[in-house]
């Protein structure tokens, strides 16, 4: 040890110069190579990190780091699954909005007509109505800027109306039989989403309830309608989960929970980094003694399959419609200091039985994004047996009934889609917007009359009664939709029922609107027909 250290003594003058001579010598031959190349060595440790400042520190044009962050997180997240998501500070409070259950506003439905917003109604006891707008009115301006006849977005229109509770916002109307504009001030304040559409006696003994989220009132809303319901004799439930895009699971679980008896599986998470965790029923639920009828379709997705998947696999209602969206990812949301978030999957979630009904997504992510469209393409939407499932998502509910995973919730009973009088003339019909805008011109018209009915019965007498859907043939062909007499004839029964459900909408909201439309409704339908045999 003495020898070496002595050794080391004698020689370390020599090893510093040659080690200094070499660091010039190196350090001249990479800042040649960094003159003509750029070439930098980047530590492996914070990689990503060193990429962006160099890109912004060196870069030939000025970039700011922060856009290419923005940019470059969406990138990072689409190659995980499509769920995980980025949302920048100035969508959060939009993004969020629908599943909070409120958002802060003046307090109108409003509709375009002929490049004007027209108010169809105004929120009960909402900052509108407390000033004096009716339904009618057209704003022609907001806070002295003209904002009709000038091909501008609703959404633009709609983003000036809204703002923080306690703001005000003035408004210029043009109110039909009255020569000048009227002026509003109107104090804006918190404007309630509902998740319940409808909640109303189909028939005798059966209720409707239609949800269209799961948002942080949804359980409230919902318990309400149930009450309600119940009180007016309801012993049988058709719940409508169609369009029903998800939301919070735990709204989901606490409804599924009024169906089911105390201790039954309802769902459960699992994920990498997560254990997994059950959701289970609790005694008392207010609904366990109803039958039970559930609505889905291929866009029913995420918080709605969870429901569904929880009453189909525990065996306690029927599912009628078509196979459901297929997301079967959690997401969790972590908040940054600059307002934006992350929603990120940590877990998938698992039905009763174990199955995991989320699509798959490791192929083309366009695939995955159009597979609704690749469903009518392969005859899905018109006949059960054109999906094909593996013998290896087959699952077995307590009553030995076998379900499915790997995709959706299929339902126990499929309703194909209706094609009963899709002529060419209804398409384009459709395509051209006319039957929704004659609606809105013949309220806006005849809102005298029309103000005075209380029903959608009375709406639908008073409709057929004044022949209106004749006087939409006629609007349509003035407006370049010609007569064709055997597809009108075809389609009359669903032009017609749609003309006076859109009218009826207008005065009564969905309490119009869905006890006409039902009529061509034939998977809803099907489940009163079910319902009705049902001792």
């Amino acid at each position: 040890m003495e020898y070496n250290n002595k050794g080391i003594r004698i020689y370390l003058p020599l090893i510093i110069a040659v080690a200094i001579t070499a660091g010039i010598l190196l350090g001249r031959f990479y800042n040649g190579l960094q003159t003509e190349n750029r070439f930098i060595i980047i530590p492996k440790a914070n990689k990503l990190d060193n990429v962006l400042n160099y890109i912004e520190d060196e870069y030939v044009d000025e970039v700011s780091k922060d856009v290419l962050v923005e940019n470059t997180i969406p990138k990072i997240l689409e190659e995980l699954d499509p769920h995980s998501q980025y949302i920048p500070a100035k969508d959060l409070q939009k993004v969020n909005e629908p599943l909070e259950g409120n958002f802060s506003g003046i307090g109108i439905q409003f509709n375009m007509l002929d490049d004007t917003l027209v108010v169809i109604q105004v929120i009960a006891n909402g900052p509108s109505e407390k000033v004096g707008i009716l339904p009618g009115d057209r704003i022609i301006k907001v806070d002295d800027e003209i904002v009709a006849g000038l091909n501008m977005p609703s959404d633009s229109i709609v983003k000036k109306l809204r703002g923080p509770k306690g703001t005000k916002v003035t408004v210029n109307v043009l109110r039909r039989n009255v020569k000048d504009l009227l002026v509003f001030s109107i104090i804006r304040d918190n404007i309630p989403l509902y998740s319940v559409d409808i909640a109303y006696m189909i028939k005798k003994n059966i209720g409707y309830i239609k949800l269209n989220k799961f948002s942080r009132t949804t359980t409230e809303e919902f318990i309400t309608s149930l009450t309600q319901l119940r009180s007016q004799g309801m012993k049988k439930l058709i719940l409508d989960l169609r369009e029903n895009g998800g939301g919070y699971m735990d709204a989901a679980v606490y409804i599924a929970d009024q169906f089911l008896a105390g201790n039954e599986l309802i769902v459960y998470t699992q994920g990498k980094a997560r254990n997994r965790e059950e959701f289970r029923s609790t005694p008392g639920g207010l609904a366990t003694d109803i039958d039970l009828t559930v609505l889905i379709d291929e866009n029913s997705a995420s918080a709605s399959e969870i429901l569904a998947g929880a009453i189909q696999d525990n065996d306690r209602g029927i599912i009628i419609g078509r196979r459901s969206f297929g997301k079967g990812l959690v997401q969790e949301q972590k908040n940054f200091p600059d307002g934006s978030a992350l929603r990120l999957t940590i877990a998938r979630y698992y039905t009763p039985t174990g199955r995991c009904i989320q699509k798959p997504y490791n192929k083309d992510i366009n695939d995955y994004y159009n597979d609704i469209n690749l469903r009518y393409i392969n005859g899905e939407m018109e006949s059960p047996d054109s999906v094909k499932f593996a013998d290896s998502l087959k699952y077995t509910t307590p009553a030995g009934k076998i379900v499915y995973g790997g995709g959706g919730i299929m339902p126990d009973i499929f309703v194909p889609l209706d094609t009963i009088g899709i002529t060419n003339y209804y398409i384009e019909i459709r395509n051209s917007g006319l039957l929704y805008n004659f609606a809105l011109d013949y309220s806006d018209i005849n809102r005298g009359a029309l103000s005075r009915l209380n029903s959608a019965e009375d709406f639908n007498k008073f409709l057929e009664k004044n022949n209106v859907f004749r006087k939409f043939i006629t609007y349509a062909a003035k407006n370049g939709v010609k007569e064709r007499s055997a597809e009108t004839r075809s389609s009359e029964k669903i032009l017609k029922t749609q003309l006076h459900a859109y009218i009826a909408r207008n005065f009564l909201d969905n309490y119009g609107f869905y006890p006409i439309i039902r009529d061509i409704d034939n998977t809803l339908q099907k489940a009163i027909e079910l319902m009705e045999r049902q001792k």
